[in-house]
């Protein structure tokens, strides 16, 4: 028996879920209905065709991209929040972001994270050229990190493996190098480690840069 009360949002919610666990190539009206347990013409009213539903859930992707918030006491560590906010977010759902991508809104999507890191940078002490630095610079090593790390995800069971390739003689004589390299990295870490560092590089000389002085 098909439902009698159906939202607009209930529809872009369970798309979402469809999308998230399977891409965008499993989505159907009769699966999405199905999925809902209604009729075909209940999505066609509330959502219109595919293409319409397709681009309402890049439009709730980009919206939902733009609620990151930072948190911390002072400026680094608020970086850091939203770098490992954004971080999260599009790893949770790859299939939409590529379909943001698709659709030529990435730099839309990533506005609000990157109005976010502005206003801490300007907390910080940059400003100018050296403060757009710092925006780039977290926003394409998020970006960058996670690309790698899908990568490494996909990628076919390796031979030789890190652990196979790394000996006292590959690591320079440095033999708990070896050991550490020979064992899975941990992203999570990873990410935490380069981002913490470089954030601190970034604002270890904060102040006006020299073109901008008056």
């Amino acid at each position: 028996m098909a439902r009698s009360a159906l939202t607009r949002e209930e529809v872009l919610v369970a798309a979402a879920g469809l999308v998230r666990q399977h891409g965008p190539q499993i989505l159907t009206m009769r699966k999405l209905a199905a999925e809902l347990g209604t009729a075909v013409t209940s999505i066609y009213w509330h959502i219109g065709n595919r293409e319409s539903l397709l681009d309402a859930l890049v439009e709730r992707t980009v919206q939902e991209m733009g609620t990151l918030r930072p948190a911390g006491r002072d400026p680094a560590a608020r970086i850091v929040s939203v770098a490992r906010g954004l971080r999260r977010e599009l790893r949770a759902r790859p299939h939409l972001i590529a379909m943001v991508h698709e659709r030529g809104l990435t730099e839309r999507m990533f506005l609000p994270a990157q109005r976010a890191l502005v206003h801490e940078v300007h907390a910080a002490g940059l400003r100018g050229a050296r403060a757009a630095h710092a925006v780039r610079a977290v926003q394409f090593h998020t970006v960058g990190f996670l690309l790698v790390e899908r990568n490494r995800e996909r990628s076919p069971v390796q031979s030789p493996g890190e652990g196979d390739l790394w000996g006292e003689s590959t690591a320079g004589g440095d033999p708990a190098l070896a050991r550490a390299l020979a064992r899975p990295a941990d992203p999570d870490q990873l990410f935490a480690v380069s981002l913490r560092a470089l954030v601190d590089g970034l604002l270890a000389n904060s102040g006006p840069p020299e073109g901008d002085r008056k």
